[in-house]
């Protein structure tokens, strides 16, 4: 009966020792959960064979291959973006993220990207200028840095005023077909983004406003008490930078003309 308490006691020990080891490894297997907006090229999207990448994502998993870490690419809604980062469901958002007007919000990475909010119309109708715009339904996904330019007095609100409407839309996708077909006559976004939508369609049905709706920089945004992860990740940017990984990632995204890091 001893024997077959020490032996059960000795197993038990074993058990106990082998879920610690499980926890261990477990712990150090480092994910970093990249939160991103999915249509949201060349920052972030699916390609051609349904894998996520981009410049951003790209960049995010050149950080995971310096620090050891394992990336997790975590789609969101863009509406639904700080509950996720407050819940500690990602661990940033990283995916062409506006700083201006959101100093204070986040706890920002260094700039990486100069960027301007543009009005993008078809080629044929007729709009040149933003006097053009008067009378005309324009079209702006919800919760963008573009939405907060036309929402705010001290910026371009008094543009908007002039719309018949703003109409918003849960991603540029959406807004191009309803562009094409006419439902929209125009569409306010980041100049990187417009940029890739023209290149891509390649047709030259659409054109981008010589007036620009402002000028803005691109940051990633962490939780603000996350400090700690937010420096090591300015860290990382600079080796990239350093080594000529950031500028050929930003050549290969057509972004070079842009980027603004150190």
């Amino acid at each position: 009966m001893k024997k077959k308490i020490v032996s059960l006691i000795a197993a038990l020990s074993l058990g106990a020792l082998m879920l610690s080891g499980c926890g261990a490894g477990k712990n150090d297997d480092k994910t970093f959960v990249v939160g991103f907006d999915a249509e949201y090229p060349p920052y972030g999207y699916m390609d051609e064979n349904g894998e996520y990448t981009g410049f951003d994502l790209e960049l995010a998993e050149a950080v995971c291959k310096l620090e050891g870490w394992t990336l997790v690419k975590q789609p969101l809604i863009w509406d639904n973006k700080d509950n996720e980062l407050n819940s500690g469901s990602i661990d940033c958002i990283w995916n062409g993220f506006t700083m201006d007007g959101r100093e204070d919000d986040y706890a920002w990475s260094v700039p990486y990207v100069d960027n301007s909010q543009v009005i993008v119309t078809a080629a044929d109708s007729g709009i040149q200028t933003f006097s053009d715009l008067n009378g005309k339904v324009v079209g702006v996904q919800a919760a963008s840095a573009a939405l907060s330019v036309l929402e705010d007095p001290d910026q371009q609100k008094s543009l908007a005023d002039t719309f018949k409407t703003l109409q918003t839309f849960a991603d540029y996708n959406t807004a191009f077909a309803e562009l094409q077909a006419g439902s929209v006559d125009a569409i306010a976004m980041d100049i990187g983004v417009a940029q890739y939508q023209l290149e891509s369609r390649g047709n030259g049905e659409f054109i981008i406003l010589d007036e620009h709706l402002n000028a803005e920089q691109y940051g990633v945004g962490f939780a603000l008490n996350n400090t700690e992860l937010r420096d090591t990740i300015n860290a990382d940017l600079k080796k990239l930078k350093e080594d000529g990984t950031f500028d050929a990632l930003a050549e290969k995204y057509g972004l070079s003309d842009m980027t603004c890091l150190e």
